[in-house]
């Protein structure tokens, strides 16, 4: 491929730049050229690697952050502000800029733009789309055809979630949230797996399925994957497909079924079999997924893993039982009042495998608290201890009390596990006293 910057003299602001969809498109829009600014609410994780490229976030969302300001453009201005569906209306920053009259691009649509400058392989699903995307990447990189992907997780052999590669395939996650994935045509879709998660934009599992049906109509091929007989053990998960043996060390059934999507996905691109299984036989897991973070000082392993809906919950606590820990402990916090209120009682159902349960309440992320008078962790809690046969369930909404209550609950052997799509993996990170990784080079699996 050629080293062309398409984007050259292009100029784009992101609101909400740190965010890890938003951050990876900010990142590869430098890398095509393109003169890139953004702002976000506060620091995030992502930013580092925003930085690292030349880009300089503003903390805070305000009007002067616009480049140029409110008195220093002029008619004509080519300024394009990048929105996604978190960023209010009402934004400063978004406000000032329909009063310049400046043009307001969705993410999703700068997606789509980045995807038509390459052979396009989208991912999505409800659950697993960063795994399996970052298996595809990790398959694509040892067959040598240097891709490019646009991944909503750090992946670990690289330290970043997005990056412009010389070869001709790019990788993204189709994000069915927000129906955004309808953007774009890729030459090769894979769909990973279909449940009803966003309760805020599909009414029933029809309306999803129908959105689905749409996105994968725009696609030039779909992949058709089978689920293997999975062999699971404490080393991880082994299964035949394609008529070579496949090894991943990563623990659960769930991941063996992220591999199978990767590996038939592969197959479509041209990767041989024996090529592809071979590359997911050192796969270390993206970031938060499943993800080693330490050790305590009473020797419990933490682990720390994104899971924010009952079928991912269920799926990592039983993928730690096969580490075969003393006891499983479980620190959940849920994602969105939308989803809590459709899923509280099967959220304490899952969480109840745990021998330790321990509930915070929720991350409201874009919603209003005030729009959901009666929802609350509390909920989830409360379901738990009905389904937990006598386990203890502790309702403590604060990370401060959650920690006190673990660093004292904790004794060796034990396997903690912090589950949610918020800030519950700051609780991991505060109750480790010995880190299982530095420079973003995690030990963990998944």
């Amino acid at each position: 491929m050629t080293t062309q910057r398409p984007w050259e003299g292009r100029r784009l602001h992101f609101l909400g730049i740190g965010g890890a969809g938003m951050s990876g498109l900010a990142v590869v829009s430098a890398a095509l050229g393109a003169s890139v600014t953004g702002s976000d609410a506060a620091e995030t994780p992502y930013l580092s690697r925003v930085r690292a490229v030349g880009i300089s976030p503003v903390m805070g969302h305000d009007a002067g952050n616009l480049p140029g300001g409110k008195d220093g453009f002029q008619e004509g201005d080519s300024l394009e502000v990048v929105v996604s569906t978190a960023i209010s209306a009402d934004n400063p920053e978004r406000a000032a800029a329909r009063e310049r009259g400046l043009r307001e691009l969705h993410r999703a649509e700068l997606l789509a733009q980045v995807c038509s400058l390459r052979r396009c392989i989208a991912v999505s699903g409800t659950h697993g789309k960063s795994t399996t995307a970052a298996m595809l990447v990790r398959i694509l990189r040892a067959a040598g055809l240097e891709p490019s992907y646009l991944v909503g997780a750090e992946l670990t052999e690289t330290g970043t979630n997005a990056e412009w590669g010389t070869g001709e395939w790019l990788v993204v996650e189709a994000d069915e949230s927000d129906r955004s994935l309808l953007h774009l045509h890729p030459e090769i879709a894979v769909v990973t797996n279909l449940e009803l998660d966003h309760h805020s934009t599909y009414a029933s599992r029809l309306d999803l399925e129908e959105t689905m049906r749409q996105f994968l109509s725009q696609a030039e091929r779909v992949v058709d994957w089978e689920e293997p007989d999975v062999g699971l053990d404490a080393d991880g998960s082994r299964f035949a497909w394609a008529g070579v043996e496949v090894h991943l060390p990563v623990p659960g059934r769930h991941n063996a079924l992220n591999a199978a999507a990767a590996l038939e996905t592969a197959r479509l691109a041209g990767v041989e079999p024996a090529v592809a299984a071979a590359a997911l036989a050192d796969f270390r897991p993206a970031g938060r997924r499943f993800e080693r973070v330490g050790e305590t000082e009473s020797g419990a392993a933490v682990y720390d893993d994104y899971a924010h809906h009952p079928t991912e919950v269920a799926a990592t606590l039983a993928a730690a039982r096969t580490l075969n820990p003393r006891r499983v402990v479980a620190a959940f916090q849920p994602h969105l009042y939308s989803r809590t209120a459709a899923l509280w009682r099967e959220f304490g159902a899952a969480l109840a495998a745990a021998d330790v349960c321990v509930v915070l309440d929720v991350y409201r992320a874009r919603e209003d608290t005030a729009d959901w008078p009666g929802i609350g962790g509390r909920l989830i809690a409360a379901a738990a201890a009905d389904a937990a046969g006598g386990r203890t369930v502790a309702w403590l909404p604060r990370l401060d009390d959650a920690e006190a209550f673990l660093r004292a609950q904790l004794r060796a052997g034990d396997l903690l596990l912090t589950l949610g799509a918020g800030n519950v993996d700051d609780l991991a990170r505060r109750i480790v006293d010995f880190p299982a990784y530095s420079a973003g080079n995690s030990t963990g699996q998944r």
